[in-house]
């Protein structure tokens, strides 16, 4: 299967079918380099970030085969492969890991000897492994002032590699609201209007650090542009705000209550300089997010920033020390662009994230696209993938708004392809990590949702806001879910002393279902080869591998390996799987322009006993069974990895072709 471009919001494939993508991120310990083994709970070598090696993440090229044969078998054609701009760029500025980089091509080459597409996920979270995340690397954060070694004590940062078991679960992302995270993000976007005259490497800030950054991924494009079945680039995994748009840098953001320490940014500004400072502590209590205390933030007397470095806030006049007292002198400068002609801030937006996505992201990802699309010889080579903050919006522009790539061939330019690549998690479940399938929380409306018909329609609800918003929003690109999963070790660990996924079964059923609703393509976070039961993904503590050694595997497989529409030749109207039943309905109005046939994947896992299969307005056929003309057959019981590939061709008058498949 070949993923050719869009139409009306969905993919397709060279002969015009609707393909619907189901695939896995590869994946969680991706993040962090095999050499020296930079899982979070490790501290060697953790602050010579210089001499790295991600080759062998997500797994060495001699097993490469066998997890994408296995991917495959559960019906996982589509991978966001994860790669940290610290995996290529990591020796320094303009210095390229050309062993990581071949090791990616052949990454790409298994793939497709499975018949496997991918698309290139540039993660990060809260900026780097020294913010306590993963992406960018160390070097960034000594060009602009910041001494790495300090972060944490200084409460800058939240790293597991410095608290070790004390680490709290579920805490990595309050590293948004400090100092060090939100410091790199407003650069990065907005280092030229919230900066004036700050430099690195002898250009602006901003400069620096994105022209960096996308020519890293550039270099990527260059080697994978030869590869078909690569067929795109995300431009950032959930990308900061930083202090973007923030109207009072004294008020705590209400947008971004999270579990753990948050500070305000003026707090966080004053922890960093080593000042004595406290800061909400904030807990899950009666159903909510809320204060329970202050506590002291950072250590002091001990800075962020190097010895005689100064806060970059403070040079461009945000703050100052007078009279040795720290003195908020612009609590605006955030607002909207930093400073006007007379020194105050723009006019105010109403919604800084909206304010974030237009003036800040959006030229960046016009760049990007820019530098990625036009490589191979051919313009817009790859499809861009776009997202915005975890906690704020989602974009709202298109492809034709980013503008076109030059081309020298005179030729008229065409704009790049987006996808609208938006992550959903079951946020209770998440960062609880408590399944009930009787409770859950609505992050839109911030409230509690009670009983198991009304979680689900909370469910299919918030991936209803997804397509909707790709429609109305963003010209009808093809809307993918990036990102979506549930812990492993949910319930205390229970499913480790029992060998019982039942519970993770029915979470994931319940997560397919609304993606089902919603016709809406995705790649579940995650499938981590080295996942184990005492460190799980080997980030931050996080455990949402489907894949486990330990587990012999695959782990909850009823869960997500499902009956599927892999490509429809037409309109599908109706996807629907039910686990508990055994009954898989799919309808479509089918294109007779396109003469390819539909293709649905029949996973045996979930038909153990074999399974009715019958077709109206259709007939169907699966080569090996030799059933070619039937409306109705039977597939005989089999072996539970096995699968079929149903081909469907519709009869000659036929308005609507409905396949149903029953459980025997």
């Amino acid at each position: 299967m070949t993923i050719a471009g869009a139409s009306s919001g969905h993919f397709t494939d060279e002969a015009g079918r609707w393909l619907m993508l189901r695939g896995v991120n590869l994946g969680g310990s991706s993040k962090v380099p095999a050499l020296p083994d930079g899982r979070t709970h490790n501290t060697e070598g953790f602050y010579e970030g210089e001499n790295v090696s991600f080759v062998g993440r997500p797994f060495p090229l001699g097993e490469a085969d066998g997890h994408f044969s296995r991917l495959a078998r559960w019906g996982q054609n589509f991978v966001r492969l994860v790669v940290t701009w610290e995996a290529i760029e990591h020796g320094g500025p303009g210095l390229y890991d050309a062993a990581y980089l071949q090791y990616l091509e052949g990454i790409a080459e298994s793939a497709a000897r499975h018949g496997i597409s991918l698309y290139i996920d540039p993660h990060q979270d809260v900026w780097s492994r020294w913010t306590g995340g993963d992406g960018a690397p160390l070097w960034t954060l000594e060009a602009v002032g910041f001494e790495p070694r300090n972060l944490h004590a200084s409460g800058a940062a939240m790293l597991h590699q410095e608290m070790g078991e004390h680490y709290p679960q579920m805490q990595w992302f309050s590293n948004h609201l400090r100092l060090a995270c939100a410091t790199m993000f407003t650069l990065f976007f907005g280092g030229n209007d919230f900066a004036p005259g700050i430099e690195a490497g002898g250009v602006p800030v901003q400069e620096f650090l994105q022209e960096h950054y996308i020519e890293a991924f550039g270099a990527l494009a260059e080697r994978l542009a030869a590869y078909p079945n690569v067929v795109g680039f995300g431009s950032m995994n959930e990308p900061g705000e930083g202090f973007i748009g923030l109207k009072a840098l004294w008020a705590p953001r209400k947008d971004m209550v999270l579990p753990g320490l948050a500070p305000t940014p003026w707090e966080a500004l004053r922890a960093g300089e080593g000042i004595a400072t406290t800061a909400e502590h904030i807990e899950v209590r009666g159903g909510a997010l809320r204060s329970v205390g202050r506590v002291a933030l950072g250590t002091p007397g001990v800075r962020a920033w190097k010895d005689g470095e100064v806060c970059v806030w403070r040079r461009v006049g945000v703050w100052d020390i007078e009279h040795g007292e720290a003195v908020l002198k612009k609590p605006q400068w955030f607002a909207l662009g930093g400073a006007g002609p007379d020194g105050a801030p723009d006019a105010q937006t109403p919604n800084f994230h909206h304010m974030f996505n237009q003036r800040y992201l959006k030229p960046f990802a016009a760049k990007f696209a820019a530098r990625i699309g036009p490589v191979g010889g051919k313009q817009n080579r790859f499809m861009i993938f776009v997202e915005s903050s975890p906690l704020g919006e989602m974009p709202g522009f298109t492809g034709a708004s980013l503008g076109a790539a030059p081309r020298e061939s005179g030729e008229a330019a065409a704009p790049p392809v987006i996808v609208n690549e938006s992550h959903w998690y079951d946020s209770l479940t998440l960062t609880l990590k408590r399944w009930t399938g009787f409770l859950g929380y609505d992050s839109t409306l911030q409230k509690v949702i009670i009983g198991p018909g009304a979680v689900r329609r909370n469910f299919r609800e918030a991936l209803a806001r997804v397509v909707r918003h790709s429609r109305d929003f963003m010209g009808n690109a093809p809307a993918l879910l990036g990102e979506f999963g549930l812990p492993f070790d949910l319930n205390g660990r229970r499913a480790y002393r029992t060998g019982n996924f039942r519970v993770h079964q029915r979470a994931l059923s319940s997560y397919y279902e609304a993606l089902d609703a919603n016709l809406l393509s995705a790649t579940l976070w995650n499938y981590t080869p080295d996942n184990t039961h005492a460190q799980g993904d080997g980030w931050n503590g996080e455990d949402l591998s489907v894949f486990c050694a330990e587990d012999g595997g695959g782990r909850a497989l009823a869960g997500f390996v499902r009956p599927y529409a892999l490509a429809v030749a037409g309109n599908i109207l109706m996807m629907q799987f039910d686990r508990r039943r055994g009954r898989f309905v799919l309808e479509y109005m089918p294109d007779f322009s396109v003469a390819a046939p539909s293709e649905v994947f029949v996973p045996m896992l979930q038909f153990p006993r074999g399974a009715s299969v019958s077709a109206s307005g259709a007939t169907f056929a699966e080569p090996s069974l030799k059933i070619e003309g039937k409306t109705h057959s039977t597939l005989a019981p089999t072996e539970p990895e096995r699968y079929f590939v149903l081909r469907l061709s519709p009869e000659p008058d036929a308005q609507r072709c409905r396949l149903t498949i029953v459980r025997l």
